[in-house]
């Protein structure tokens, strides 16, 4: 990539740009001229077939101008063409950029990240100050109008552009924008000739809209939506808005549509007829209306309607009526316009959000444009991808974050049933939150301007879609003056849906109280208030990496509390870049990546609850579980009794199926279906389910599961689709007899030599090396089950996650990792029985000042009996972990066990994955953070099995307390960014920032990536007691809940057996025992 600078320089102000009158990109009080008023957008038809499907690219008025575009880029504005856009302007060196695309993925200039500073002054930005190393875009394009166009007012759409945009036409000056995530049109008609005319654009990296733009996310530039042509005739429909409410019995329909009619020549007044009709669920017209009109410049058409028995909008139950707006005019031909109507009332209610007349919970993300390979540029096929997966992930709801999205992301939501926060373009962070003069931009009167600007700009491109169900003001830039007016303006327009902010905190210009990040404890507190008014998290579950634990106890909280009405994770997708390593393997580029010393935050945009190619992470599946609108709860198990909630809002469950298994351990001994519900929203009911083949054998543990089930496919989800789920484990539980060791016809053999613990017998070969501190070799039946003399050893360590980082665990835990790597021998204890051989090694671990006791008795038969005790010390921290590791040959891949699964899953993030019997490899475990960092837990597991494809390997079965593992082809120093040669993640806001790796190390991560992680020769195997919780509030300072952590206040005892097995049809032979010392 072409170089943007190699030092960031702040603020260096070219000053003889401010010797004159300041051009509009260097001016925070103009932030447009020349464009049209805002409005819906929308396309003309010639018929309503056409009309039905809202093709744009079938219109006989439109014309994309996406495509190839003549494109030139300089480094600084001084070095601009700056007669570029004269006809005579000779572009033939210039090269070409697909439009739309960003410039810095398409090798001009560098992609840069920060979260709340501005990246071209990370420190003390004086705003409207810009750097003089400000990049220049260009671009020509030359278009043909068509001869049908003859006589139309001609307009030109800009779907977004970042950031400063002045317009051009044949030369011609016609307008300039800086609101780089809303539309922007202009009226271009008396620009236009005949034949060939030249739209050019000049697109400046920053401008003073910039400071309004200081979002989390990829700070690049160019065109990001579709550039198109549209036409309408002289006397046209501007603009309309529709009101589609319900009364108060939430039974009827209010429909009103203002129609704004324009007449571009007002001294040649014409009649019109405009007429609409409006179309049900089924295709029925239920509403018409029809006046005839002179125009001479602009008048307003009103029609209303009341539609009795109205089908109603939800995102439950996306119904939408179709509307056709029809122009007629004589020796005209008619233009039709269709938009698509949904009926809901939306209400504040004392402290709770209604809709319809119902309470509902947002069970919301954050959303970002984000793809792997474009940039913010996105396609409808991604945005439908990704709707679809929210949907079967119980998710309804969507904050626009933090600007608004492009025209068919809010047809989409309409379509599949979306509550949308849509946000204004107004993030200016950087400035800080303090309201004094030359601090925040929210209390500044020189940028009202610009706050009303893009304020208006997000209202009235959105105020008619049905899924918009909030607007709110901007995030995180400080609340004032500036604020104060833009809620009384939206107010004064949109008396049907709340406004919120989250700056203003409980100040009178939010009507929903908006925080970010509360965790559970704070949720009760907030429960058990009497707040005036909804609490609905605007952010909140920061989804860094390996997070989203203690999710359900969030949710646990927000199902207690009518004002709680839940909120919107953040966020939806990890904001990784897909580039190459000089090698040519392929890695997720973040901040820092682009660019020499440039300042950064390194992954910290990389947040999402799914990657950047769009696969879900393991987390998505707990949040499924919390957002699920069935529950269950269980009655009398011993019955069979549980209850069923709906917790729908508007669904009857005679909509779904319900099914059942009883497992016994991996057998399931009975299934079947239960009788349809019919369950209103809201309700609940005993339901009794016949345990008839729950015999209650020794050792079987009985599973009732329950299945949730689409009867019939949706747009989103298919028929016979799981959307709720829930387990109960059935008591009176008999354990197994216990094992009885038979005696064998030969004791085994122990002898020292040098380091060694040799331990031997006909089925069995085991080497401890007492220098070493641990297993070298352990060879069952022939087979070698320890590759590189790595054997079981103590282990208390983890790859730390973004969330450990956020809360210095690498730092505040690092006695711990030392322990795993520094452990001593205190003391050694060898016994020889007729049944078996004991082992006993004390390990000090001096830097916790703790101490751990490792006992291996063997069996002749090639068994090991590992029993395990933790002494700790209060003054010690809390564990990461307590557990052993090993590693295996590569070949020895193949895993089976009975536990959580089958995703990734953690102590505070295991309510979605059930117990059960699965199969894995160890490659299959691997989950691709884009930073490295733990991967791949199982919790609550029984036994595990570690076979080679032919089933030969070895069997580990847990005591009673159950067991937790990661299986890995690589060890845990892959994950661990401390032991990595790659560089710490250096912000670089300022030019004198220590680049100490000393101070760094063990407090900051290091810029590493899935490149970094290559499948070693060996399989990792760590079995664990207990690992703490990958906590989830945030990723700044949040650790895991109390109880999901493990403190240093008490003793861990633990065991687990190991058994060489030759097939895997030994296994439940062996499981149908207790295994004791």
């Amino acid at each position: 990539m072409k170089k943007l600078f190699s030092t960031l320089t702040c603020c260096l102000i070219c000053s003889t740009a401010f010797m004159q009158v300041k051009p509009e990109w260097q001016d925070e009080t103009i932030p447009f001229i020349g464009k049209e008023y805002p409005r819906t957008a929308f396309m003309t038809y010639s018929d309503a077939d056409k009309a039905r499907s809202n093709d744009f690219n079938t219109s006989f008025d439109y014309q994309s101008l996406n495509g190839k575009w003549k494109f030139n880029w300089v480094p600084s504005y001084k070095k601009r063409p700056v007669d570029f856009y004269k006809t005579d302007f000779d572009d033939s060196a210039w090269g070409e950029i697909d439009v739309p695309a960003n410039w810095e993925l398409n090798g001009y200039g560098d992609a840069l990240y920060t979260n709340h500073p501005y990246e071209f002054c990370p420190r003390n930005p004086q705003p409207p100050l810009l750097p003089e190393e400000n990049p220049v875009g260009s671009y020509r394009k030359y278009i043909e109008i068509p001869e049908q166009w003859n006589g139309k007012e001609i307009f030109l759409h800009i779907g977004a552009v970042k950031s400063g945009c002045y317009l051009y036409v044949n030369g011609t000056k016609v307008g300039y924008s800086e609101d780089s995530k809303d539309a922007v049109e202009y009226n271009i008609t008396r620009y236009l000739k005949p034949g060939l005319n030249l739209v050019a654009l000049e697109v400046y990296r920053w401008s003073t809209g910039s400071y309004l733009e200081c979002q989390d996310f990829w700070r690049i530039s160019g065109i990001e939506r579709d550039v198109y042509l549209f036409a309408q005739s002289p006397v046209h429909l501007r603009d309309f808005s529709i009101r589609q409410d319900l009364d108060s019995t939430y039974k009827n329909g209010l429909f009103e549509l203002d129609l704004f009619m324009a007449n571009a020549n007002p001294r040649q007044p014409r009649q019109v007829s405009v007429s609409y009709q409006l179309e049900n669920t089924s295709g029925t017209r239920v509403a018409e209306g029809r006046q005839t009109i002179k125009i001479d410049s602009a008048t307003t058409v009103h029609f209303e309607a009341k539609i009795p028995q109205v089908i109603p909008w939800t995102a439950e139950t996306p119904n939408l009526y179709q509307l056709f707006i029809r122009i007629e005019q004589p020796e005209k031909n008619t233009e039709v316009i269709p938009f698509r109507v949904g009926f809901r009332k939306l209400e504040i209610r004392g402290n709770q959000f209604l809709v319809n007349g119902r309470a509902i919970l947002i069970k919301g993300v954050n959303y970002h444009e984000h793809n792997e390979h474009t940039g913010h540029v996105l396609s409808e096929a991604e945005m439908r991808k990704d709707l679809e997966i929210m949907k079967r992930h119980n998710i309804n709801a969507i904050r626009c974050c933090h600007y608004p999205q492009q025209r068919r992301f809010y047809e989409l939501c309409d379509e599949y049933g979306f509550y949308v926060c849509n946000e204004a373009n107004i993030e200016s962070h950087g400035m800080g939150y303090d309201l004094r003069k030359g601090k925040t931009l929210g209390n500044n009167p020189n940028w009202l301007n610009a706050h009303m600007d893009r304020t208006m700009n997000m209202y009235e491109t959105g105020k008619n879609y049905p899924c918009i169900t909030f607007w709110s003001l901007g995030n995180e830039a400080g609340n004032g003056y500036n604020f104060y007016m833009t809620y009384n303006w939206l107010k004064s327009k949109d008396t049907t849906r709340p406004v919120q902010y989250e700056r203003a905190l409980l100040e009178w210009n939010t009507d929903i109280y908006c925080p970010q990040y509360p965790g559970a404890s704070t949720l009760e507190k907030w429960g058990n208030s009497p707040t005036d008014r909804p609490y609905i998290m605007s952010e909140y579950a920061h989804a860094m990496g390996n997070s989203t634990g203690n999710f359900m106890d969030l949710w646990e909280a927000i199902y207690r509390y009518p004002n709680l009405q839940g909120g919107f994770i953040w966020d939806w997708i990890d904001q990784g870049i897909l580039v190459q390593d000089e090698e040519g393997t392929p890695f997720w580029a973040y901040g820092g990546d682009f660019g020499e010393n440039s300042p950064s935050d390194g992954n910290f945009l990389c947040n999402g609850v799914v990657g950047p190619d769009r696969k879900p992470h393991p987390g998505l599946t707990e949040i499924k579980k919390a957002y699920q609108y069935v529950w269950f709860q269980p009655v009398d198990l011993r019955k069979g009794i549980i209850r069923v909630e709906n917790r729908y809002d508007f669904t009857n469950l005679n909509q779904y199926t319900i099914e059942y298994t009883i497992r016994a351990n991996t057998e399931t001994v009975q299934s079947g279906t239960l009788s349809t519900q019919h369950l209103a929203p809201g309700a609940n009911k005993q339901l009794a389910i016949s345990l008839r083949n729950v015999k209650n054998k020794p050792g079987t543990e009985y599973f009732l599961n329950l299945y949730v089930k689409s009867k019939q496919a949706s747009l989103s989800v298919p028929a016979g689709y799981i959307v709720a789920s829930e387990q109960f484990r059935l008591p009176d539980y008999t354990p197994a007899p216990v094992y009885r060791y038979p005696s064998p016809e030969k004791a085994l053999d122990i002898e020292e030599s040098g380091s060694d613990i040799h331990i031997s017998g006909s089925n069995i070969d085991f080497v401890f090396n007492k220098q070493k501190g641990y297993v070298t070799s352990y060879r069952a039946n022939g087979v070698q089950y320890i590759a590189e003399d790595f054997g079981f050893q103590p282990n208390f360590w983890r790859g730390p996650t973004d969330n450990d980082y956020g809360n210095g665990m690498p730092s505040r835990l690092q006695g711990w990792k030392q322990s795993s790597k520094k452990f001593k021998i205190a003391g050694i204890k060898t016994s020889n029985a007729t049944t078996n051989t004991n082992l006993t090694i004390t390990y000090r671990l001096q830097e916790t000042n703790s101490r751990y006791h490792v006992s291996y008795t063997l069996y002749p038969s090639g068994m090991i009996r590992v029993t395990c005790h933790l002494e700790t010390r209060p003054v010690a921290p809390e564990l990461p972990r307590i557990g052993v590791r090993f590693r295996a040959p590569a070949n020895v891949n193949q895993l089976e066990y009975f536990g959580r699964g089958p995703e990734e899953n953690y102590c505070d993030r295991n309510n979605g994955t059930l117990v059960g019997h699965y199969k894995s490899t160890a490659e299959q475990q691997y989950v691709p953070y884009v930073r490295p960092q733990e991967n791949g837990h199982k919790t609550e597991t029984r036994w595990l099995a570690l076979t080679d494809k032919n089933g030969k390997g070895l069997l580990f079965i847990a005591d009673s307390n159950f067991m937790e593992f990661n299986v890995s082809r690589n060890p845990i120093e892959d994950f661990d960014s401390e032991e990595s040669n790659r560089p710490y993640q250096w912000q670089n806001f300022t030019k004198d920032e220590s680049h100490d790796p000393l101070v760094a190390k063990n407090r900051k991560p290091k810029q590493t990536h899935i490149n970094d992680i290559h499948p070693r020769n060996f399989v990792e195997v760590c079995l664990d007691h207990r690992m703490m919780g990958v906590a989830g509030d945030n990723a700044w300072g949040s650790q895991p809940y109390p109880q999901y952590k493990l403190p240093t206040n008490k003793d861990y005892h633990w065991s687990f057996t190991i058994l060489p097995i030759k097939n895997n049809m030994e296994i439940n032979s062996y499981l149908n025992y207790q295994y004791l010392p």
